[in-house]
């Protein structure tokens, strides 16, 4: 046996020296990562729940829409709006209005909020009103699908269908809904009991009443009514512009060409695209319009009707589309701050078929608007090349248009009957 030499002692020491610190790294290395994993997992624990339905709005998911993505070669991203609690991007909303009116005065809670809206909206409306200790009247145009009506009155608001009519009309839904919220505050001045002590009896949200006696349609504990206004007031734009537009900037990182939407009110692609514009003006903001709307000459000619018509004359709705919710004939004050550089054709057949062809090929289960707007991001892919990133709004699902764009019955009477089986029907085979 050879003798044990301080050299060959020394390298023994050395070599178990380093077997302990290495099992000791090994150990330590794994208890530290153990305690990384365990507060990722209480970090996650901790999340905090939201408050109440207004703080769940917002903060939707942006998705790839795969089957469009790879029939452009461009990222077609959406924004799943259909996922607020009221089922629509109005969610936003009706928040943002409701909330500057407590905060202004125009509306105290017990008071009645009015809308003349085509369904979405007024739903928004009437989920969030209860929340804020508030009310809800509808007015309705009667040819909007039935069950948007059926679910308002569901969430405890109360809805008067009319005849659809020009805007110039004094019944046109919106200009009715207006009138509502005069009277309801009339209403409460004349029952005299929401005012506080040392407060102007005659004096209600700034409406002073003329005494008339007129039938009403406000329970007797009425706070007084605030008229919503979606179409001119920019809170509605604000919603977007500080809420919608930021989301969709974060969760591309900035990385984004170009975005598309349709246009009722305008408050969506009016916040959006002034707010996209405003970090990188390369950005390109595109509107969809649908048939009838006057908006796409608008945008691209600076007049709102054909070159046949003298803009301003016509004196009924001239609508032909089957897409509720989009299209209109005049400028909106939310619509006059949109930041867009050009503008496309939709039509009801593109929306149909777009909206089978999503079912089918992606799951989702869209509205009209929803798929006028994916009509859009495909012109929008197809005008500018593949290789960038588009996004556009998912306003809302499929739930709400049983009985109309979802009713194969209904869309056969229209001669709406789809029967591509891929993307053909926008030259895309």
């Amino acid at each position: 046996m050879a003798p044990v030499t301080a050299r060959s002692a020394g390298a023994g020491i050395g070599t178990v020296i380093f077997f302990s610190l290495a099992v000791a790294y090994f150990f330590c290395d794994r208890r530290s990562n153990s305690s990384k994993n365990n507060k990722k997992k209480k970090k996650k624990k901790k999340k905090k729940s939201k408050n109440g339905i207004i703080d769940a709005i917002g903060n939707t998911p942006l998705i790839r829409i795969n089957s469009l993505s790879d029939a452009t070669g461009c990222e077609i991203l959406g924004k799943c709006e259909f996922l607020n609690p009221g089922g629509s991007v109005k969610d936003r909303v009706a928040v943002q209005i409701i909330e500057e009116a407590l905060e202004s005065g125009q509306l105290r809670p017990g008071g009645i909020v009015t809308e003349g809206s085509a369904g979405s909206t007024a739903i928004s409306i009437a989920t969030v009103a209860p929340a804020y200790g508030c009310k809800c009247h509808v007015v309705i145009p009667d040819d909007a699908a039935i069950e948007k009506s059926q679910i308002i009155e569901a969430l405890g608001a109360t809805v008067e269908r009319v005849r659809p009519v020009s805007i110039t009309h004094k019944d046109h839904f919106v200009n009715i809904a207006r009138r509502r919220a005069s009277e309801a505050n009339e209403f409460a001045l004349k029952h005299k009991k929401s005012q506080p002590n040392g407060t102007d009896a005659q004096q209600i949200n700034g409406y002073k009443s003329d005494e008339d006696n007129h039938n009403s349609l406000f329970p007797n504990d009425c706070q007084g009514g605030f008229f919503a206004d979606q179409f001119e007031n920019l809170a509605n734009l604000r919603a977007h512009y500080e809420g919608t537009g930021p989301e969709i900037w974060e969760q591309t990182e900035g990385k984004l060409d170009a975005f598309v939407a349709a246009a009722g009110t305008g408050g969506t692609v009016a916040g959006v695209s002034k707010f996209l514009q405003e970090k990188n003006p390369n950005i390109k903001c595109y509107l969809i319009d649908p048939p009838g709307s006057g908006l796409f000459n608008k945008v691209t000619r600076g007049v709102m009707y054909t070159k046949e018509e003298a803009e301003g004359r016509r004196l009924k709705n001239p609508f032909d589309t089957i897409t509720e919710g989009i299209g209109i004939n005049r400028v909106t004050r939310n619509f006059a701050e949109a930041k867009l550089v050009g503008a496309f054709r939709g039509t009801d057949m593109e929306a149909v078929e777009m909206a089978r062809f999503l079912v089918k090929n992606d799951g989702l289960f869209l509205g009209s608007s929803s798929a006028m707007n994916c009509v859009g991001a495909i012109k929008v892919a197809q005008s500018i090349g593949p290789g960038h990133t588009i996004v556009t709004i998912l306003c809302d699902s499929g739930m709400r248009h049983l009985s109309k764009f979802c009713n194969a019955e209904y869309l056969s009477r229209l001669g709406l009957t789809p029967k591509a089986t891929g993307l053909e029907f926008l030259g895309i085979k």
